[in-house]
């Protein structure tokens, strides 16, 4: 069962991301604020859910969340900072669009940039720990997932709607036959065969 929060009586806001292995489009984080009293069994890690599931859940989390919201950061972005530096500023832009200034952060993971004013705490598999933690992965994904989806009527071929962009074999062999994207990251071995040649150069 996850926990509703860490310390009783503040503010907690619980922050995940969405897309960091993926080979192309933007990462996503989103940052929410839940009541004390919130309950919900079908909330839990988004990895864990259904897509039905997950998109279930949205609504419920946007109407009873104190307060909610989504960053981006661009496939540009993610190749000028790296992907765990542009992860980390995902959050913050979640954080500082929040209508509700929390008074400390559940972050999901290991590492964190610190947010500025605001206390934080990292935990390893928080989204499977804490309901805060989960309900901005649930956001973060379907949001993410819907980005995918027009980016995926754009360009067909490379099987987004499916794959939301992550390394799968079909849209490797895509990135081979029709090239890359505009979305693509660049600073990514976006094929097996270029991580290798990158091994053997080093």
């Amino acid at each position: 069962m996850l926990l509703p929060y860490r310390e009783a009586g503040r503010v907690e806001a619980g922050c995940d991301e969405a897309g960091r292995g993926c080979l192309a489009g933007a990462v996503f984080a989103a940052a929410v604020i839940l009541p004390a009293d919130f309950k919900n069994p079908d909330l839990n890690d988004s990895k864990q859910l259904s897509e039905k599931r997950r998109y279930a859940l949205r609504p419920v989390i946007e109407r009873e969340a104190i307060a909610w919201a989504v960053g981006v950061v661009s496939p540009e972005e993610i190749d000028r900072m790296n992907i765990l530096r542009a992860s980390f500023l995902a959050m913050h832009r979640a954080i500082e669009r929040l209508g509700v200034r929390p008074e400390h952060l559940l972050i999901d993971g290991n590492r964190f940039t610190p947010y500025p004013g605001i206390p934080h705490t990292t935990v390893v598999k928080g989204d499977g720990k804490y309901l805060s933690i989960a309900a901005a992965s649930v956001l973060a994904k379907t949001y993410r997932d819907d980005y995918m989806n027009e980016l995926a009527l754009e360009y067909p071929a490379y099987h987004w709607s499916d794959n939301k962009g992550y390394p799968t074999q079909a849209h490797r062999e895509a990135i081979r036959t029709h090239g890359v994207t505009p979305y693509h990251r660049k600073t990514f071995a976006l094929l097996p065969e270029e991580r290798q040649l990158a091994l053997f150069a080093w």
